[in-house]
């Protein structure tokens, strides 16, 4: 048997230990593979990212549920702040849904703030807003006086929250709140809730003391509205 030499062995030895060249095609194969895991991990966060913070808009503006993007989240109550206390108003979101979609809009940009009453007519309503032409506030005296002689059966009561009918632009939000039944009320106003708590202090504003044209003597105002979904 032929022996081997030692330094034909250290020359195998060396082939054997000297790794493989990696083709350039793995090279590229592999950093493909290493960019998509990448690209999806990226994609994936971002997607669920922004749905989280859509969902949270939604919920906050009252419109939809991050966990049922097809029903309404809509506020059920509002509170009105006013120098005299608070009056809780539940919202008719079902019955008048435009009035009460408008009427949040005006709440979370804050126009209510700093609003005044300045029409209180006892035994009739109690009106924030802007101040109309004094021609108005007598046809509403007027119509107060006219029914607070009547026996006849109503079809609103006391303590209805509505809105002009007659108001069509988005500068302003005029509030009613009835302080006494108003037979006719769906042909003056849209009546887009009523107060569950605070008719006391309805009637505290009522009776202040007002002016010949129904203007209280004495400021009192909207300090300003929060909405809930509870009372």
């Amino acid at each position: 048997m032929a022996r081997i030499k030692p330094q034909a062995l250290l020359q195998q030895s060396k082939k054997k230990k000297v790794p493989s060249k990696i083709s350039a095609t793995t090279i590229i194969l592999f950093s493909l593979i290493v960019f998509m895991v990448v690209f999806f991990i990226f994609s994936t966060y971002r997607h669920f990212s922004n749905r989280s913070v859509n969902s949270v808009k939604d919920v906050s503006l009252g419109r939809k549920d991050p966990k049922d993007r097809g029903n309404p989240v809509v506020p059920n109550y509002a509170t009105l702040h006013t120098s005299k206390g608070l009056i809780v108003v539940e919202l008719y979101k079902d019955s008048s849904p435009e009035v009460v979609d408008k009427f949040i809009e005006f709440c979370q940009k804050g126009q209510f703030k700093g609003m005044q009453f300045h029409r209180v007519i006892k035994h009739y309503v109690i009106q924030a807003g802007e101040v109309n032409s004094i021609g108005a506030a007598e046809e509403w005296a007027l119509r107060g006086k006219h029914y607070n002689k009547l026996d006849t059966s109503v079809k609103h009561e006391a303590f209805m929250v509505g809105t002009s009918k007659t108001k069509k632009d988005d500068k302003g939000f005029q509030l009613y709140i009835t302080t006494a039944p108003i037979p006719d009320l769906n042909e003056k106003i849209n009546v887009f809730g009523r107060v569950v708590k605070g008719e006391d202090v309805v009637q505290e504003i009522e009776e202040v003391d007002t002016d010949d044209h129904f203007v209280p003597k004495s400021a009192i105002g909207i300090m300003d509205v929060t909405l809930d979904h509870k009372a």
